[in-house]
């Protein structure tokens, strides 16, 4: 496939309020001052060089900042991100499987500047998990792809029924569903069947908790990794699945409160709480429920064509 239209998709070139209009910032640390402004410059920096670059190549192209992106994209033949994870999780959320995207993270994090920091705060920037490029190698890479020198990966991404009804938003990451409040107890039963014969290959597992997460591989490095889940392979079909902080889970369940749903199979939930949300890919897609309101989670979304760093492709454990 040709690439002669592209979207550059920003994170905001203000991402960091660190200073308010009068000009006193709260922050009295000098060290914590220098390093927002650090970020801020370094991500400013980084969007004037790919558009410098991108000036040099034979592409017609426009940017667009992630704030501005209201309507799902077409007439493009791809979308780069400059950002993080994050802006190209955006991204993926206006981009059907006919385009491919590229992640430039545009502010990675630096080894060591979190040593020398860690005694007083967490100096950490992005970790670009899925971007397959930085400043050091964009213009190699876009190269290579403009020249049909390597292709994008497909992954897989989570679609979700509520009530029957297809939710219009595709997961990239992982999903979560709790309540609204995270001090309250999440009341919910779950069950994973076949898609095609709709033969239960579960039981019905009832629980009290703080919610129930679904990732797919991409997203098994995120959130399901920090609470203790296996890392994925990125090009896995299936969707990991865990129970948040279980209720004393009887002995019988207790084994059914972290699993996989594989391709042909779909989790089915009833939500018993008197309200409820579904989060897709963090806190700003969300969907709410009702007690009696049921979710059908799934793998039957359109993949993601990602160009993907090697990191991202090699080197990951599974639960195999």
């Amino acid at each position: 496939m040709a690439i002669r239209k592209l979207l550059l998709l920003l994170k905001p070139l203000d991402p960091y309020p660190f200073l308010p209009p009068e000009g006193v910032s709260r922050i009295k640390n000098p060290q914590v001052l220098r390093y927002l402004e650090s970020r801020h410059a370094v991500h400013k920096d980084a969007v004037k060089f790919c558009q410098e670059i991108l000036r040099k190549k034979p592409v017609e192209w426009r940017p667009i900042s992630r704030n501005d992106l209201l309507h799902p994209i077409h007439d493009v033949d791809m979308v780069i991100t400059v950002g993080g994870d994050g802006t190209l999780l955006q991204a993926s959320h206006f981009i059907d499987d006919s385009i491919p995207v590229l992640g430039v993270n545009s502010d990675p994090t630096q080894a060591e500047e979190v040593e020398a920091m860690s005694d007083q705060f967490d100096a950490s920037r992005s970790t670009g998990h899925l971007c397959a490029a930085t400043v050091e190698n964009f213009e190699q890479i876009l190269d290579d792809i403009l020249f049909g020198r390597t292709i994008p990966s497909e992954v897989s991404r989570i679609a979700v029924k509520l009530n029957s009804k297809p939710l219009p938003t595709h997961a990239l990451n992982d999903i979560l569903i709790a309540h609204p409040c995270p001090a309250t107890v999440s009341r919910f039963s779950f069950k994973i069947k076949g898609k095609d014969n709709n033969e239960s290959w579960s039981k019905t597992v009832n629980c009290r908790s703080s919610g129930l997460r679904i990732c797919t591989g991409a997203g098994s490095t995120a959130a399901m990794l920090s609470a203790g889940g296996f890392v994925m392979p990125v090009s896995s079909r299936d969707l990991q699945y865990m129970v948040r902080e279980p209720i004393s889970p009887g002995s019988s369940s207790a084994s059914l409160m972290h699993g996989f749903i594989e391709p042909d199979q779909s989790m089915d939930v009833d939500w018993y709480s008197d309200h409820g949300s579904v989060y897709i890919d963090g806190c700003h897609i969300r969907y709410t429920m009702q007690l009696g309101d049921t979710v059908e989670i799934s793998s039957d979304a359109p993949f993601l064509n990602v160009f993907l760093p090697p990191h991202a492709l090699s080197g990951n454990r599974s639960r195999y």
